[in-house]
């Protein structure tokens, strides 16, 4: 029933190239887009990952491709990874599992009406999404509910699911027979620089001259960084999911519905999650508290927990060198145990809101660290103090979704192309520059 995704044969092991034009670090969603976006362009790429490619949050995460109730500065972003994940469906087929069968958020209270109302008149109608208001009784059949049980919500047609466990590995694979290097188990350790500009990688495996890194490492990225004398805010949480068995279906999209949130797999499953996150307190806790206290309030559902975290920094700042072992080799994939407690939330909610899977048997449990950033909302940005080096990470739970687009981005930034969206809120000198964060919508 549990699942372990850290035991996986590796599937890539390419030779450690002498030089390419860009090393990735880091081979999950945004990582292997990116690479995909860049070896169409014709450069060379190497994506290196300390396990194995998606064997983290990209594979443990909900399945969601989402632009309704995303923060307004994602919405362009995400509706263009929609489109892009069309096209990924068309090219790659089957191991994608992309389908646009809409997203819906069912509400229990006036204020959750309010504020669906308010995003769908003030997000949705800015940027031409089809997002639609719900009734209570639209809402109740939608979902097979009796009515009464919802006061409506709202829903997004367009929106659309994919398949985790394996949209990235089959992404992966098409890069890899189109000529990009992919190395799993091969940890980065250094990025060096001649002249202030990035020139070299060190490898555990060997050296490779670069034109440019990009750092995609998810929950990993501040401590990576942390060796480069870069100070990134990023915590991780831990989140727990679950997948029935086959059953028929009665929902074919994706949805929150009060506290559960369910997606129908192409297995004819569904995937099931809810928003119960566990943080285990370390050293980064204390480190970046004061950048995170103004997304606490909006955390309903956060749990501190005793643990250990090995993603963040001990209390001493240490750093390592390019001939030792770095912490990226211990621990190959952060594969946490689900939480029972999760589990039994679960079940319980179910069983409140959605009667049809009540008593449907699990057929699998897992967790993943998901990586956040204080207002929520990722990093897409070069590091102006030293040339050559990009950062895309702190996607905060969305980067599966969004992350073909984010990926068209990150390729764009590093040819040095116009990205055609903005990326102000997204620069990574907003946690230094003195301006005051603000949290993306709880929706």
């Amino acid at each position: 029933m549990f699942r372990s995704f850290g035991i996986s044969p590796v599937s890539f092991s390419d030779p450690i190239p002498t030089s390419v034009d860009v090393l990735i670090i880091g081979g999950g969603v945004i990582g292997i887009t990116t690479a995909r976006d860049l070896t169409k362009r014709g450069l060379s790429v190497l994506v290196c990952d300390k396990g194995r490619i998606a064997g983290e949050q990209s594979s443990r995460n909900w399945g969601w491709v989402r632009s309704m109730g995303r923060d307004p500065d994602e919405v362009p972003i995400a509706m263009a990874a929609n489109i892009a994940w069309q096209e990924l469906q068309h090219e790659l087929g089957d191991g994608i599992g992309f389908r646009p069968a809409g997203i819906a958020a069912l509400a229990r209270t006036a204020a959750e009406m309010a504020e669906f109302q308010d995003w769908t008149d003030n997000v949705a109608t800015q940027f031409g999404l089809d997002t639609r208001m719900l009734s209570a009784e639209a809402a109740c059949a939608m979902v097979g509910a009796k009515s009464g049980k919802w006061l409506g919500g709202m829903y997004t047609p367009s929106d659309g699911r994919a398949e985790p466990f394996t949209a990235v590995k089959t992404i992966a694979t098409s890069i890899h027979g189109a000529g990009c290097f992919i190395r799993e188990n091969c940890a980065v350790r250094v990025v060096e620089t001649e002249g202030g500009r990035v020139s070299r990688v060190v490898t555990e495996a060997g050296t490779v001259k670069v034109n440019a890194v990009l750092c995609a490492a998810g929950a990993w990225s501040s401590l990576f960084l942390s060796n480069m004398g870069v100070r990134l805010p990023q915590l991780a949480v831990k989140g727990t999911v679950a997948r029935t068995v086959p059953v028929d279906s009665f929902f074919e999209g994706a949805g929150s519905f009060g506290d559960v949130c369910i997606r129908r797999r192409e297995d004819g499953g569904y995937t099931v999650a809810t928003g119960f996150c566990q943080h285990y307190i370390g050293a980064n806790s204390f480190r970046f508290l004061r950048e995170f206290i103004p997304s606490l309030p909006s955390a309903s559902e956060l749990s501190l927990a005793v643990g250990n975290d090995a993603t963040q920094r001990g209390v001493f700042p240490r750093r390592w060198r390019p001939n030792a072992i770095s912490p990226f080799e211990k621990l190959r994939v952060n594969d946490p145990a689900a939480s029972s407690r999760a589990l039994s939330e679960f079940r319980q909610r179910l069983i409140a809101n959605i009667p049809q899977l009540a008593d449907v048997e699990f057929a699998e449990v897992w967790a993943g660290m998901i990586d956040a950033t204080p207002d929520v909302v990722p990093v897409m940005d070069s590091l102006s103090s030293i040339p050559g080096m990009y950062v895309a990470t702190g996607f905060s739970g969305h980067g599966f979704g969004i992350g073909p687009a984010a990926g068209k981005i990150m390729a764009s930034l590093i040819v040095g192309e116009d990205v055609n969206f903005d990326l102000s809120r997204f620069r990574f000198s907003r946690f230094s520059d003195g301006s005051k964060l603000r949290a993306g919508p709880g929706i």
